[in-house]
Order: C-alpha cells, then sequence, then structure tokens
C-alpha cells in the first residue's frame, strides 16, 4: 500500500460527510480530497481529483449514487466505488455488483468494517459485508440454479474453525467472536488466518461466500 490513499466522500448530509472525514482520517494512511452532496458533483470531482476510493451514498439528490456509479464505471474511471449505505436490501446489492462496484457496505457498521473495506478494495479485492454476502449468492442461485464449483474439503477445518467462519459469515468482527466464542481475539485471528489458507481465499466476504456454496451455514 502506498503511503497515502486518496478519498472522496459523497452523501448529501453535510454531518455525515464531516463524521466520515473524521473517522477514517484517524488512519493516518487516508486523506480525505474532497467531498460532494450529489451524484452530478461526485463525477466531476472524481474526474478533477482522481481518488483512489469513492465512499458513495446510494440516495442522494440530483442524481443518486447508483446512477453516479453506472456513469463512472461506463466511463471507465479508476477510482474504486464503495456503496456505503443503510440499505440491507439484496435487490441494492444485487444491482451494484452487476454494475461492478467494489464494495458494499451498510452506514451503521463498525468503523472497523469500514477501514477495513477501503483497505480490501484499494488493494484490488472486493467488499460486501459476510452477511450480505449470503444474501447475494442466495440472489445469484435463484437466478442461475445452485453453484457447483471447486469441489472444497471442509472436513480440513477443525469443528473450532467451522464455528469462526459460520461467525465470520453472519458479519462479525474478530472482537465479536472473541467475546462469543470466549476466547482471546489473537486467538480468533489465528483461526482466521488458518481458515484462509486451508480454503484459499483472500478476505472474509470470499470466506462468507465459501461457507455458503459449501453448506456450511444455511441462507434459507
Amino acid at each position: 500500500m502506498k503511503d497515502i490513499v486518496s478519498v472522496i466522500i459523497a452523501d448529501d448530509h453535510s454531518m455525515v460527510r464531516e463524521g466520515l472525514k473524521q473517522l477514517i482520517e484517524l488512519e493516518d494512511w487516508i486523506r480525505v480530497v474532497d467531498q460532494a452532496a450529489n451524484g452530478l458533483e461526485v463525477i466531476e470531482k472524481a474526474y478533477n481529483k482522481n481518488p483512489d476510493i469513492i465512499l458513495m451514498d446510494i440516495n442522494m439528490p440530483v442524481l443518486n449514487g447508483i446512477e453516479a456509479a453506472k456513469r463512472l464505471k461506463r466511463n471507465a474511471c479508476h477510482s474504486k466505488i464503495i456503496m456505503l449505505t443503510i440499505h440491507n436490501e439484496v435487490e441494492y446489492l444485487f444491482e451494484t455488483v452487476e454494475i461492478g462496484v467494489d464494495g458494499y457496505i451498510l452506514k451503521d457498521s463498525e468503523s472497523e468494517v469500514l477501514i477495513n473495506a477501503i483497505k480490501s478494495v484499494y488493494n484490488g479485492k472486493s467488499y460486501i459485508q459476510p452477511n450480505m454476502a449470503a444474501q447475494l449468492v442466495k440472489r445469484v442461485n435463484s437466478i442461475h440454479g445452485d453453484f457447483n464449483g471447486e469441489d472444497h474439503n471442509k472436513k480440513h477445518l477443525t469443528k473450532r474453525e467451522i464455528e469462526v467462519l459460520k461467525l465470520i459469515t453472519e458479519g462479525m468482527l474478530n472482537k465479536e467472536i472473541a467475546q462469543k466464542l470466549c476466547i482471546s481475539e489473537k486467538t480468533v485471528k489465528n483461526h482466521v488466518s488458518n481458515i484462509f489458507k486451508k480454503i484459499n481465499v483472500c478476505d472474509r466476504t470470499q470466506a462468507a461466500v465459501f461457507a455458503i456454496k459449501e453448506n456450511i451455514v444455511n441462507i434459507n
């Protein structure tokens, strides 16, 4: 990762923008280079400032976040886009994924989730909150049929690792998993690292999708 990751925040509420700015700039590697109050404004500023990341609200006046993202992606904007929204309906998520948006998280998420999303997306990964990923897989399966991909042997996972994986899929952070299982956060981190290696994934979203596809968790 380079020294500074540049971010534009697009939201029609100035207090939300300022709050997000203060929050993410607690990280010394993130800098907010501009803000926008509507979709047309963020498009203009994206091309002027060429930020690494755009945090995009869905509900904005003049042009909403989804339409703004469509235009940016259609015109090959190099900025990565993370939708930051109150909407946990799968239809919104499905539409943004089809556009090619790079991340999708909810506004009521822990600050750690937002920071992890920025870091993951900047590093070329997609980021969808694991509990939202479950809804996405279910929606895709309803259209295309159940996924029958590469055959993974989930027996390689220990009983504890399966417990941790299930909680990852529910969207829990490491500290929440530690509290739930009455173990240390360091132990959880070790379990998560081992899980990623065993199932050959790079992030929590991919781990959640694996768990759903392999019927480790039930999303019906």
